[in-house]
C-alpha cells in the first residue's frame, strides 16, 4: 500500500538520474537512482509479481521469504507484455534500476518505522542458457526487508487485471492513488493540487489538468469512472462496482450491526465506515467469517495507529 501511497517510481520512460524529495505531511521520502536511472512504474511491474506470488503461498499457508524466483515467462505474461528477446533484454534492464534505486524515508510498515536507507531489491541473480540464443531461463530477487516486511504485515491491495493494459505511466499512477484511496468506498474526491503532489508528476499544474480532462474524456480506467469539477479544482473518483467481484473471488456479505460496536470498542475514535472501507479494500479474498476478521482488522488497525489525531 505503501507504494500506491508514495511516488517511489519515475514515471518517465527516459532515464531519471536526479535525486528527489517528497514531502508529505509528517511523511518523506529520498530516491537516489543508480547510474542507469530511477525505477520506473513499469520497472515495478516485477515487484507486483513477486508479491502476488508470496500472497499465494501465505494464503496456503506455505513458507515465505524474501528469495522469489521467478519464471521470465510467466512474467511477461503476467503483466501484459510480449515474449520477445527485447522483452527479456528490457527485463534485464529493470532489475538493474529496482536493485540500484535506494531510498530513504520515516514511512511506517508494520510496527517499525524505518529512516535508514534501504533498496527496492537487495540482489538478483539471472541464468541464461548457455550458446547462441542465449535465452533468459529464470531470474531470482531478493526482495528488500522493508518491503518484504510490508507483505509479511499483510500491507497489500489488490489491481484489477486491466491495470497492466495502460499504457500511460500517468494513468496508472493515478490508478493507484484511486485503488488506495478510493477503495471499495463509493467516491473520492482530491484537490488537483494535492493529486499532482501524491502523484510525483514533474509537470506543471496546468498541464497535469490536461491529462486529467484527457482520463475525463476516455473513462478508460480500471474500477473507477474519473470526473472533474471544474468550480471547485476537484478530481472525482466513483467506483465502478467491479472492485469486489472483478478483482475478489466472490462477495463479502454486510456485516452484522453488532460488529459495528465491537468495532468502535477495539477502535475508538475511528468512523467504523471508514474502516469497513479500508478493509474490504484490503482483503485478499472473503474470510470466512466476515464479521470477525473486521473486528480483528480494526484491533491491529488502532494497535498501529492509536487514536485518531
Amino acid at each position: 500500500m505503501q507504494h500506491m501511497e508514495h511516488p517511489f517510481y519515475a514515471l518517465s520512460k527516459k532515464p531519471e538520474v536526479s535525486v528527489k524529495r517528497y514531502v508529505n505531511g509528517d511523511n518523506w521520502l529520498e530516491v537516489t537512482p543508480s547510474i542507469k536511472g530511477l525505477a520506473t512504474i513499469y520497472d515495478k511491474d516485477i515487484l507486483i509479481y513477486c508479491i502476488s506470488q508470496i500472497m499465494a503461498k501465505l494464503r496456503h499457508g506455505e513458507a515465505v521469504s524474501p528469495r522469489v524466483r521467478i519464471n521470465a515467462r510467466e512474467l511477461l505474461i503476467f503483466t501484459n507484455r510480449g515474449t520477445s528477446g527485447r522483452e527479456y533484454g528490457s527485463l534485464m534492464d529493470a532489475l538493474d534500476r529496482l536493485e540500484g534505486t535506494r531510498i530513504r524515508t520515516n514511512i511506517v510498515t508494520g510496527d517499525e518505522e524505518q529512516i535508514d536507507g534501504f533498496g527496492l531489491i537487495d540482489a538478483s541473480s539471472v541464468r541464461r542458457k548457455h550458446g547462441i540464443d542465449g535465452r533468459l531461463l529464470w531470474c531470482e530477487v531478493k526482495l528488500s526487508d522493508w518491503v518484504f516486511n510490508a507483505i509479511r504485515n499483510e500491507e497489500v491491495l489488490t489491481l484489477h487485471r486491466d491495470y497492466f493494459r495502460l499504457r500511460k505511466p500517468m494513468e496508472r499512477r493515478i490508478y493507484e492513488l484511486a485503488r488506495k484511496h478510493c477503495g471499495q468506498q463509493r467516491q473520492w474526491r482530491i484537490s488537483i493540487k494535492k493529486l499532482l503532489l501524491k502523484s510525483g508528476s514533474q509537470s506543471p499544474e496546468k498541464r497535469f489538468r490536461q491529462m486529467i480532462r484527457l482520463l475525463v474524456k476516455h473513462d478508460h480506467l480500471p474500477d473507477y469512472q474519473v470526473s472533474f469539477d471544474d468550480d471547485a479544482d476537484v478530481v472525482v473518483f466513483t467506483n465502478r462496482g467491479s472492485v469486489v467481484s472483478g478483482v475478489i473471488e466472490g462477495n463479502v456479505p454486510a456485516l452484522k450491526g453488532s460488529s459495528y460496536e465491537k468495532a468502535r470498542t477495539v477502535a475508538p475514535g475511528w468512523d467504523v465506515y471508514h474502516l469497513e472501507a479500508e478493509w474490504r479494500g484490503w482483503i485478499v479474498e472473503p474470510p470466512q467469517d466476515a464479521d470477525s476478521a473486521f473486528v480483528g482488522f480494526c484491533r491491529k488497525w488502532y494497535e498501529k495507529r492509536g487514536t485518531p489525531s
